[in-house]
């Protein structure tokens, strides 16, 4: 995957990082199965959220190699507290190494849920590491404040899906923020074209 220019220095740094332990980088990389890297449209998007979260607190489920949290920590304001969560011991390692000089971000190891929970409530949420029950949902969406925001990612846009794919008639995470009367939402498709993600806004 080619790195943009103006892709910030520390997202660049997580891009190595993540190569260095063997972390994907993209949907074509072995072990994409098992989790991959944020992509650069999700990136992109998460800095323009993070950039408003003056005096605010954002979670990341899923810090991965550190780079989603790489895109919003260069752009949150110098008020923002970032905590991040990895279950994998050698992921987070890698994370906590990339984001040791900034003291406004924390990275932890372990359940994500379980992690967060004291830190709560947030302005933002970047559930990143595969929630598909409705009650873990709400659990989340309970997290923020009144106006934050939670989002995922990792969907296809339904133009792009395959032929009788099974996403077509029925997908988990769509149907979790449609049920979810809390939540004004919508669909964002990224520049490829062929990937997208949900983004909802808690309005009571």
């Amino acid at each position: 995957m080619t790195v943009a220019s103006d892709t910030p220095a520390l997202v660049s740094q997580a891009y190595a990082t993540a190569r260095q332990i063997g972390f994907p980088v993209s949907r074509d990389d072995p072990g994409h199965d098992r989790g991959s890297a944020c992509l650069p449209g999700t990136g992109r998007f998460l800095a323009m959220l993070a950039a408003g979260c003056r005096s605010g607190r954002i979670a990341e489920l899923g810090t991965g190699a550190g780079i989603g949290a790489a895109w919003m920590s260069a752009a949150m304001p110098a008020d923002c507290m970032l905590v991040t969560t990895e279950l994998d011991p050698v992921r987070a390692n890698a994370a906590a190494t990339l984001l040791a000089d900034d003291s406004r971000v924390q990275v932890l190891t372990g359940d994500a849920i379980e992690l967060i929970t004291p830190h709560a409530p947030f302005d933002l949420i970047f559930a990143d590491y595969g929630v598909r029950d409705v009650e873990t949902f709400r659990v989340l969406v309970g997290m923020l404040r009144a106006g934050g925001r939670i989002v995922m990612d990792d969907l296809t846009p339904e133009l792009a899906l395959q032929a009788h794919s099974p996403f077509a008639a029925r997908d988990a995470k769509r149907e979790m923020f449609a049920a979810e009367s809390r939540l004004t939402w919508t669909e964002v498709v990224l520049p490829d074209l062929a990937n997208s993600l949900l983004v909802g806004t808690r309005s009571i």
